[in-house]
């Protein structure tokens, strides 16, 4: 796994904030795959070998922090954003809040027009956020999703094929690498 180094302002590297996710109790949460902190260090990984940018794959090892519209559970307070933010830097929390903010079932069909509503699940506020804001966005769904595909195939057999043809409708958005992985995910038995 790629480390980031000690990044100041911006926050600190990656096995450093791992250690806030064990003080929280990530180790202790059930999720499909083992608990939730060996999912956020596998969807960390996964943005890892994509190639993703340190705050993209920092994200990834925070996503479910605020919890999210698919996974209740949260280890941090959305009202109390800058704990975070003292801790992956700006910019990774951003992205952070983003993913778990997503009311998935208004902002999922939307997600690839530049000017798509994105709806906030904690304020019901509509975003519009930038084409950058997008791609990392559906970066970092598509690294979750795969992961949780994989440790379930209870949940594959459930939603897999939506998977696919949401994600295939994503790929305006998403990196070479993550599309590789979508069509791997695909043509798997």
């Amino acid at each position: 796994m790629t480390t980031e180094p000690a990044a100041g302002a911006r926050g600190r590297g990656a096995e450093e904030a791992a250690e806030l996710l064990l003080a929280l109790g990530a180790d202790r949460l059930e999720h499909p795959g083992g608990t939730l902190y060996a999912h956020l260090r596998r969807v960390h990984a996964l943005l890892s070998e994509w190639g993703a940018r340190p705050e993209l794959r920092l994200a990834g090892l925070f996503h479910a922090f605020y919890g999210t519209d698919g996974f209740g559970p949260a280890l941090g307070d959305p009202h109390r954003r800058g704990e975070l933010t003292e801790v992956v830097g700006v910019e990774a929390e951003r992205l952070v809040y983003l993913y778990a903010s997503c009311d998935r079932s208004r902002s999922y069909p939307h997600l690839t027009s530049p000017d798509g509503p994105f709806t906030d699940r904690f304020t019901g506020a509509v975003l519009r956020p930038r084409p950058a804001r997008r791609r990392d966005f559906a970066e970092l769904t598509v690294a979750n999703e795969l992961d949780v595909m994989a440790a379930s195939p209870a949940l594959r057999a459930a939603h897999g094929q939506a998977l696919i043809d949401l994600f295939t409708a994503w790929r305006p958005l998403l990196s070479p690498s993550a599309a590789r992985a979508v069509r791997t995910f695909r043509d798997q038995p």
